[in-house]
Protein backbone atom coordinates (compact mmCIF):
# COMPACT_ATOMS: atom_id res chain seq x y z
CA UNK A 1 0.00 0.00 0.00
CA UNK A 2 1.13 3.38 -0.95
CA UNK A 3 0.08 6.10 0.63
CA UNK A 4 -0.32 10.07 -1.03
CA UNK A 5 -0.76 12.53 1.72
CA UNK A 6 1.07 12.86 5.52
CA UNK A 7 -1.02 15.21 7.13
CA UNK A 8 0.50 15.51 10.35
CA UNK A 9 3.90 17.32 10.55
CA UNK A 10 6.02 20.03 12.87
CA UNK A 11 7.67 23.09 11.85
CA UNK A 12 10.74 25.10 12.92
CA UNK A 13 7.43 27.26 14.43
CA UNK A 14 6.85 24.29 16.49
CA UNK A 15 10.07 25.51 18.50
CA UNK A 16 11.37 21.94 19.15
CA UNK A 17 11.23 20.71 14.96
CA UNK A 18 13.83 21.34 12.95
CA UNK A 19 12.47 22.03 9.13
CA UNK A 20 11.07 24.79 7.48
CA UNK A 21 7.82 24.00 5.11
CA UNK A 22 9.67 24.37 1.85
CA UNK A 23 12.27 21.65 3.08
CA UNK A 24 8.71 19.26 3.92
CA UNK A 25 7.54 19.90 1.07
CA UNK A 26 10.89 19.37 -1.65
CA UNK A 27 11.06 16.23 0.57
CA UNK A 28 7.07 15.14 0.09
CA UNK A 29 8.08 15.83 -3.51
CA UNK A 30 11.24 13.69 -3.92
CA UNK A 31 8.75 10.60 -2.06
CA UNK A 32 5.73 11.34 -4.60
CA UNK A 33 3.55 12.50 -2.12
CA UNK A 34 0.72 14.37 -3.71
CA UNK A 35 -0.43 16.15 -0.15
CA UNK A 36 1.16 17.31 3.04
CA UNK A 37 -0.80 19.17 5.68
CA UNK A 38 1.31 21.41 7.99
CA UNK A 39 0.17 20.97 11.70
CA UNK A 40 2.20 22.87 14.25
CA UNK A 41 1.50 22.74 17.88
CA UNK A 42 -1.51 24.88 19.54
CA UNK A 43 0.12 27.87 21.46
CA UNK A 44 -0.23 26.52 24.77
CA UNK A 45 2.91 24.22 24.13
CA UNK A 46 6.14 24.96 25.82
CA UNK A 47 7.89 26.26 23.04
CA UNK A 48 5.20 26.60 20.43
CA UNK A 49 3.54 29.69 18.15
CA UNK A 50 2.37 32.80 18.58
CA UNK A 51 -1.58 33.03 17.18
CA UNK A 52 0.02 35.08 14.61
CA UNK A 53 1.69 31.90 12.98
CA UNK A 54 -1.86 30.88 12.36
CA UNK A 55 -3.38 34.34 11.41
CA UNK A 56 -1.12 34.83 8.58
CA UNK A 57 -1.17 30.89 7.44
CA UNK A 58 -2.86 32.36 4.14
CA UNK A 59 0.84 33.76 3.14
CA UNK A 60 1.75 29.84 2.20
CA UNK A 61 1.07 28.84 -1.07
CA UNK A 62 -1.20 25.76 -2.25
CA UNK A 63 1.59 23.84 -3.75
CA UNK A 64 5.23 23.85 -3.41
CA UNK A 65 7.57 21.50 -5.76
CA UNK A 66 4.38 20.17 -7.03
CA UNK A 67 2.52 18.95 -3.32
CA UNK A 68 -0.69 20.49 -2.20
CA UNK A 69 0.15 22.25 0.91
CA UNK A 70 -3.01 22.03 3.70
CA UNK A 71 -2.28 24.05 6.69
CA UNK A 72 -3.50 23.84 10.23
CA UNK A 73 -2.93 23.20 13.64
CA UNK A 74 -2.10 20.46 15.82
CA UNK A 75 -4.27 22.06 18.80
CA UNK A 76 -3.73 20.95 22.92
CA UNK A 77 -7.09 19.74 24.85
CA UNK A 78 -6.25 21.77 27.82
CA UNK A 79 -9.09 20.57 29.97
CA UNK A 80 -11.41 17.77 30.59
CA UNK A 81 -14.25 19.17 28.99
CA UNK A 82 -12.22 18.85 25.69
CA UNK A 83 -11.51 22.99 25.52
CA UNK A 84 -8.69 23.41 22.91
CA UNK A 85 -6.05 25.98 22.62
CA UNK A 86 -7.60 28.16 19.54
CA UNK A 87 -8.56 31.11 21.36
CA UNK A 88 -8.78 33.96 19.55
CA UNK A 89 -7.98 31.21 16.17
CA UNK A 90 -10.27 31.01 13.57
CA UNK A 91 -9.90 27.13 13.51
CA UNK A 92 -12.73 26.32 10.81
CA UNK A 93 -10.81 27.92 8.00
CA UNK A 94 -8.10 25.60 8.80
CA UNK A 95 -7.43 22.36 6.38
CA UNK A 96 -6.50 20.62 9.42
CA UNK A 97 -7.44 20.70 13.03
CA UNK A 98 -6.10 17.82 15.13
CA UNK A 99 -6.95 17.51 18.82
CA UNK A 100 -4.26 15.91 20.46
CA UNK A 101 -4.04 14.82 24.64
CA UNK A 102 -0.43 16.40 25.62
CA UNK A 103 1.11 16.36 29.32
CA UNK A 104 2.88 19.52 29.27
CA UNK A 105 -0.53 20.77 28.23
CA UNK A 106 -2.88 18.56 30.53
CA UNK A 107 -1.47 16.47 33.27
CA UNK A 108 -3.39 12.64 32.17
CA UNK A 109 -5.85 11.85 34.68
CA UNK A 110 -8.31 8.46 34.66
CA UNK A 111 -9.72 6.66 31.87
CA UNK A 112 -12.82 7.90 32.37
CA UNK A 113 -11.33 11.36 32.08
CA UNK A 114 -9.08 11.41 29.53
CA UNK A 115 -11.88 9.44 27.10
CA UNK A 116 -14.29 12.04 28.27
CA UNK A 117 -11.81 14.46 27.43
CA UNK A 118 -10.32 13.50 23.88
CA UNK A 119 -14.66 13.12 23.33
CA UNK A 120 -15.51 16.10 24.54
CA UNK A 121 -13.10 17.85 21.73
CA UNK A 122 -14.73 15.97 19.40
CA UNK A 123 -18.33 18.14 19.33
CA UNK A 124 -16.06 20.73 17.73
CA UNK A 125 -17.04 20.87 14.44
CA UNK A 126 -13.54 22.14 13.00
CA UNK A 127 -12.00 19.16 14.65
CA UNK A 128 -11.25 16.19 11.63
CA UNK A 129 -8.49 14.16 13.63
CA UNK A 130 -7.42 13.47 17.04
CA UNK A 131 -3.83 12.70 16.87
CA UNK A 132 -1.63 9.53 18.47
CA UNK A 133 -4.41 8.13 21.03
CA UNK A 134 -1.75 5.64 21.69
CA UNK A 135 0.10 6.18 24.83
CA UNK A 136 -0.40 4.24 28.08
CA UNK A 137 0.59 6.92 30.08
CA UNK A 138 -2.77 8.86 29.04
CA UNK A 139 -5.03 5.10 29.05
CA UNK A 140 -8.27 5.69 26.74
CA UNK A 141 -11.01 3.63 26.59
CA UNK A 142 -10.89 2.67 22.83
CA UNK A 143 -14.57 1.14 22.29
CA UNK A 144 -15.61 4.65 23.57
CA UNK A 145 -13.57 6.57 21.73
CA UNK A 146 -13.86 4.57 18.17
CA UNK A 147 -17.71 5.10 18.54
CA UNK A 148 -17.57 8.73 18.91
CA UNK A 149 -15.33 8.82 16.20
CA UNK A 150 -17.79 7.33 13.91
CA UNK A 151 -20.28 9.60 15.43
CA UNK A 152 -18.54 12.81 14.59
CA UNK A 153 -17.19 11.65 11.50
CA UNK A 154 -13.79 12.41 13.22
CA UNK A 155 -10.63 10.36 11.70
CA UNK A 156 -8.52 8.73 14.23
CA UNK A 157 -4.59 9.05 13.48
CA UNK A 158 -2.16 6.10 13.31
CA UNK A 159 0.89 7.96 14.51
CA UNK A 160 4.63 6.43 13.34
CA UNK A 161 6.45 8.34 15.21
CA UNK A 162 4.78 6.36 18.26
CA UNK A 163 6.43 3.25 17.37
CA UNK A 164 9.38 4.04 16.50
CA UNK A 165 11.79 2.25 19.54
CA UNK A 166 13.09 5.95 20.02
CA UNK A 167 9.38 7.16 20.86
CA UNK A 168 8.76 8.23 24.47
CA UNK A 169 4.84 7.02 24.25
CA UNK A 170 3.98 3.38 25.64
CA UNK A 171 2.97 0.58 24.51
CA UNK A 172 1.69 1.93 21.03
CA UNK A 173 2.06 -1.04 18.99
CA UNK A 174 -0.36 -2.87 21.23
CA UNK A 175 -2.71 0.12 21.55
CA UNK A 176 -3.46 0.27 18.14
CA UNK A 177 -3.82 -3.31 17.79
CA UNK A 178 -6.85 -2.82 20.04
CA UNK A 179 -8.23 1.09 18.79
CA UNK A 180 -7.42 -0.39 15.12
CA UNK A 181 -10.36 -3.49 16.06
CA UNK A 182 -12.43 -1.19 17.47
CA UNK A 183 -12.65 1.19 14.65
CA UNK A 184 -13.35 -1.57 12.82
CA UNK A 185 -16.09 -2.48 14.25
CA UNK A 186 -17.58 0.65 14.08
CA UNK A 187 -16.31 1.76 10.44
CA UNK A 188 -14.27 4.22 11.62
CA UNK A 189 -11.73 5.85 8.95
CA UNK A 190 -8.35 6.07 10.06
CA UNK A 191 -5.25 8.44 8.89
CA UNK A 192 -1.39 7.13 9.05
CA UNK A 193 0.85 10.14 9.67
CA UNK A 194 4.44 10.44 10.47
CA UNK A 195 4.33 13.23 12.70
CA UNK A 196 7.46 14.60 11.67
CA UNK A 197 9.37 16.98 13.26
CA UNK A 198 12.41 17.14 10.82
CA UNK A 199 12.29 16.79 6.92
CA UNK A 200 13.66 13.95 6.31
CA UNK A 201 11.28 11.79 8.45
CA UNK A 202 8.36 13.43 6.01
CA UNK A 203 6.24 10.47 4.89
CA UNK A 204 7.93 8.20 7.25
CA UNK A 205 5.08 5.15 7.66
CA UNK A 206 6.85 1.87 7.44
CA UNK A 207 6.06 1.23 11.14
CA UNK A 208 2.64 2.29 10.71
CA UNK A 209 1.94 0.10 8.07
CA UNK A 210 3.40 -2.94 9.08
CA UNK A 211 0.56 -2.39 12.81
CA UNK A 212 -2.19 -1.91 9.91
CA UNK A 213 -0.99 -5.24 7.94
CA UNK A 214 -0.45 -7.14 11.24
CA UNK A 215 -4.40 -6.00 12.52
CA UNK A 216 -5.79 -7.05 9.11
CA UNK A 217 -7.08 -3.61 8.87
CA UNK A 218 -8.72 -3.10 5.85
CA UNK A 219 -7.32 -0.64 3.38
CA UNK A 220 -10.64 0.86 2.06
CA UNK A 221 -11.18 2.53 5.37
CA UNK A 222 -7.67 4.15 5.36
CA UNK A 223 -8.30 7.79 4.26
CA UNK A 224 -4.72 8.87 2.92
CA UNK A 225 -4.81 5.81 0.95
CA UNK A 226 -6.44 7.49 -1.78
CA UNK A 227 -6.34 11.24 -2.41
CA UNK A 228 -9.89 11.75 -2.78
CA UNK A 229 -11.03 9.75 -0.04
CA UNK A 230 -8.84 11.39 2.41
CA UNK A 231 -10.22 15.26 0.73
CA UNK A 232 -13.76 14.21 1.32
CA UNK A 233 -13.09 12.67 5.02
CA UNK A 234 -11.22 15.73 5.96
CA UNK A 235 -14.03 17.69 4.52
CA UNK A 236 -16.93 16.30 5.95
CA UNK A 237 -16.79 18.97 8.97
CA UNK A 238 -16.16 22.13 7.13
CA UNK A 239 -19.41 22.08 4.79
Amino acid sequence: MKLVADCHFHTISSGHAYSTISEYAKEASGKGLALIGMTDHGPKMPGGPHRYHFDNLRVIPGVLYGVEIYKGIEANIVDFDGSLDTEGLIPEEMDIVISSFHSPCLAPSTMKENTKAIIKSMEKRYVNIIGHPDDSRVPIDYTELAKAASEYGVLVEVNNSSLKPTSFRKNAAENYRMLLEECYKNKVYVIINSDAHIHTDIGDSDAALEVVRRSGFPEELIANADLLRLKQRLGLRRR
